[in-house]
């Protein structure tokens, strides 16, 4: 596979396909990333949610939207000439993609405090983080204007940049640590190969360059170390990332302040 211009490339260039076989053999398909077992343990850090300083509200995203469309301040969506507000689309207010902390009358919105409002569990039984949690919360699937729900498919910046700092600090080799990124086609839009892996190869120090990928809106499918002691994955249609490695690793991730975590014995 030939390289493309591409600010990343000099830091992290593309590697070869093969180099992502192995997890296809522990893992199988990987169309929306690599699912690794406990390798030995495991964790799932969960995406940041924002609710805004005023509270959640009792309006929804999707209500918001209707009232915009009858007074005219919004105007229709309409794909393919074909109007997906009049054909019934919801609007959830929620993402694909990479995402920003929201800004000034925002905070951040822990998932356990969430659940505790309304008594659910953080994740419903026998469920990965995704569309089924608080269920509660949600107006027929649109989430109140006042919360910002977490992102899908892609860790959010702050979770990324605390995450990677937690694995510095667990790499013996620190910066330097050689490490390999592979992307979902999924999540490379007109850059997809549905044929052959899109993995690149570099230094877990330079991880940042990852997460500001021009070719892409989202952070890696997955993320590992060289020497395979540890590998993370951010499943394409979920909420969280499922870290895999050492005790010593999941332990910090549960302990950490600035991420929230937690096991989930059905997955571990």
């Amino acid at each position: 596979m030939s390289e493309e211009p591409n600010p990343l490339s000099g830091a992290w260039p593309l590697a070869p396909s093969t180099a992502a076989d192995w997890l296809r053999e522990l893992c199988g398909e990987g169309l929306t990333g690599f699912m690794p077992p406990p390798s030995p343990d495991a964790a799932w850090v969960l995406n940041a949610m924002y609710e805004h300083e005023s509270g959640p509200g009792r309006v929804s995203y999707h209500e918001e939207r209707q009232a915009g469309l009858a007074d005219g301040s919004v105007a229709p969506d309409v794909v393919a000439g074909i109007d997906l507000d009049a054909a019934g689309l919801v609007v959830t207010g929620g993402g694909l993609g990479r995402a920003e902390h929201p800004g000034p009358g925002w905070r951040r919105l822990r998932w356990a405090e969430l659940a505790g409002r309304g008594g659910e569990s953080v994740v419903p039984e026998g469920r990965l983080p995704s569309h089924h949690c608080f269920p509660s919360v949600r107006k027929e699937g649109s989430w109140p204007v006042g919360i910002v729900p977490p992102t899908e498919g892609s860790l959010d910046r702050g979770t990324w940049e605390r995450l990677t700092g937690l694995l510095l600090a667990h790499s013996p080799a620190g910066a330097d640590t050689r490490c390999l990124a592979y992307y979902s086609p999924l999540t490379l839009g007109r850059d997809a190969d549905y044929t052959t892996a899109h993995v690149r190869a570099g230094r877990l120090g330079d991880a940042g360059l990852l997460y500001d990928n021009p070719r892409t809106h989202f952070s890696p499918s997955n993320l590992w170390a060289e020497d395979r002691s540890w590998v993370l994955c951010t499943d394409y249609d979920l909420w969280a990332t499922k870290v895999a490695g050492p005790p010593a690793l999941v332990e910090a991730l549960l302990e950490d302040a600035g991420i929230e975590a937690l096991r989930l014995p059905w997955a571990p």
